[in-house]
């Protein structure tokens, strides 16, 4: 359990802040993560890699010469937000283009892919190799869906190498994905870890057993099994992996036995010789293997093998040089110190006049923020409890971030007399880049989305409010690409949206129409405990999550209700504009 904090809200970033002042001849802090410290050759394409807190080594500490250029750091086991990203690509680039690469993870591939569309729209070409070395994720067939999991490392490496050694982006692209290719890991786990603040692991192994196929954000295993001698683990972890190697196998592998972070180092050499052991009798030589903590996850009882296959390219930029806080190998030349200006505020210092209308409206979206974050708060722990049972136990205290962020954007913009465009655009962007992770993501797009429907307008109607839930509805089913019956939020939005817009046309009040349709929504959040799921971290532990509702889907059902009967009640009153939306209902009218 982590005992060392002040506040555990504050736990990722203060220990960056900490691990960058150990560290300074490596890495300097940026907004949104680190970068290289020491000088990158002018044209040198930069690897930047990431994704949430608790994995270290992983990713902060992998950034050095012959590896990384930069890191995106996120909050404890979420993914960095979209402008973090951002950000620490603009400040590692050094003008041969960006490959970023991380974990498949859901809020990863969302928040990376939206820094990716930015950054090549403002000409800074920019690839992506995903890491998909996690054989319990998905079947061979499946490839595309595994999780990353300590095969980032040899994917990073071998990137890195290739980026050092002045290759083009087209071909260190290549070799990342033959790398990722070629790679395959499969991890166990003793017990759950434990997230700053909380009392309790995310969850527990049954005692005598061991979970197989564990995920490194806390998940829990695919499947649990009596617990094996150290002979017995290691024909279990070898024999998988074996069954699973591409088809252009050679006979050289890189082995590497990963600690997930109270498995300590006498445990992990004691199985790695049985490991080699078992790799020399299948006739593979074990060429310049790790054994260690690389990728861990906090202070989870577990470990994970990790195999990579080489040919003579991959293994002559896996055994090159890097110089890195956490992972050295070899010697490469004295650097000197890179000249890092403040972080840039590219905000537009640009001007609003509000209508009073729509000034009216954004103060009412501010009172509504707040009571979103109540709601949310008062449910923290119940939400977070909900997505370890299949998950990583994050989505209590990935929503109170980003809805604490939105609704102070929210009260700030409000009280400046900014419009309701203005106070949910700003709401929204404060929401993705607080909270990361999925739901930071879609909760903080579809925010914005929302914002942008309403906009800056001297009156507002009825058909208004079914634009704004329109605008939200599609933002999320376009980005996350989910569908009814993948046991998502978008399970519990889709209903929302169908039930308000029948009232509302119907004639129903605003109030009355928002509480039909919540009523809806947390029927059909109940329904999904009868869902797989199909998408997210959820997914591979279909099983264990099969009779719970999904937690994006409560939190959606929950956040309808308390909006509802808020917007039911008085307050409404006091808001023209969103009294003259109300008053219209079913109607296209403006004033």
């Amino acid at each position: 359990m982590t005992q060392i904090f002040d506040n555990p809200a504050d736990f990722a970033d203060e220990a960056l802040d900490g691990f960058v002042a150990a560290n300074r001849g490596y890495v300097a802090r940026v907004d949104g993560g680190v970068v290289r410290s020491t000088e990158i050759p002018a044209g040198q394409v930069s690897l930047v890699v990431g994704g949430g807190s608790g994995h270290y080594p992983a990713f902060a500490g992998l950034v050095g010469p012959g590896l990384a250029a930069g890191s995106a750091c996120g909050n404890m086991f979420a993914s960095p937000a979209a402008g973090q990203v951002y950000r620490v690509a603009k400040a590692a680039n050094a003008g041969g283009g960006v490959l970023l690469s991380y974990g498949n993870y859901a809020g990863d591939v969302l928040h990376f892919g939206q820094a990716q569309l930015r950054l090549n729209a403002e000409g800074i070409e920019t690839r992506t190799v995903l890491v998909t070395d996690d054989i319990a994720s998905a079947p061979l067939d499946q490839i595309e869906k595994r999780r990353g999991i300590a095969g980032d490392l040899t994917v990073f490496k071998i990137a890195g190498a290739a980026a050092e050694a002045g290759l083009s982006l087209d071909e260190v692209e290549r070799l990342a994905i033959k790398t990722n290719h070629r790679t395959r890991s499969l991890g166990v786990a003793f017990d759950g870890c434990t997230l700053p603040g909380a009392s309790e692991p995310l969850f527990h192994v049954p005692a005598g057993q061991m979970s197989l196929g564990l995920g490194i954000h806390g998940e829990p295993g695919i499947s649990e099994h009596p617990m094996p001698t150290a002979s017995e683990l290691a024909e279990l972890l070898v024999s998988r992996l074996l069954e699973d190697k591409p088809d252009d196998a050679g006979s050289r592998v890189v082995a590497i036995v990963n600690g997930l972070g109270t498995v300590k180092y006498d445990e992990l050499f004691l199985l790695f010789g049985k490991v080699e052991k078992l790799l020399n009798a299948a006739n593979l030589t074990v060429v310049e293997p790790e054994c260690g903590e690389l990728v861990t996850s906090l202070d989870m009882s577990g470990l994970s093998l990790t195999l990579l296959w080489l040919d003579d390219e991959l293994e002559q930029f896996w055994a090159a040089p890097a110089d890195t806080p956490a992972y050295r190998k070899g010697n490469t030349a004295p650097r000197a110190r890179r000249e890092l200006s403040g972080a840039e505020d590219t905000a537009a210092e640009d001007t609003e006049n509000a209508t009073a209308a729509s000034a009216n409206l954004g103060r009412l979206a501010a009172a509504v923020l707040a009571q979103v974050r109540d709601v949310v708060v008062e449910h923290e722990a119940e939400l977070g409890d909900l997505d370890a049972i299949a998950g990583d136990g994050d989505h209590g205290i990935g929503m109170r971030r980003g809805v604490d962020a939105a609704a102070a954007a929210g009260e700030q913009n409000a009280a400046a007399g900014a419009s309701a465009e203005r106070v949910l655009t700003a709401a929204g962007e404060a929401w993705s880049e607080r909270a990361g992770g999925t739901s930071g993501a879609l909760w903080g797009t579809a925010v914005m989305a929302a914002g942008l429907a309403l906009g800056n307008r001297d009156s507002y109607a009825g058909g208004d409010a079914t634009a704004a839930l329109s605008a939200f509805t599609n933002a999320i089913t376009e980005l996350g690409k989910a569908e009814p019956g993948d046991k998502t939020m978008v399970d519990a939005l889709l209903p929302f949206r169908d039930a308000f817009t029948e009232a509302f046309d119907g004639g129903a009040s605003l109030g009355d129409a928002l509480t039909t349709a919540a009523s809806a929504a947390n029927e059909a959040a109940r329904q999904t405990a009868d869902l797989r799921p199909l998408k997210g971290r959820a997914r591979p532990l279909a099983e264990k999550s099969l009779g719970h509702p999904d937690p994006g889907a409560v939190s959606f059902g929950l956040i309808a209700e308390r909006v509802a009967a808020y917007l039911a009640s008085d307050a409404v009153d006091s808001t023209p504009a969103a009294s003259h939306m109300a008053s219209t209902a079913g109607k296209g009218a403006t004033e």
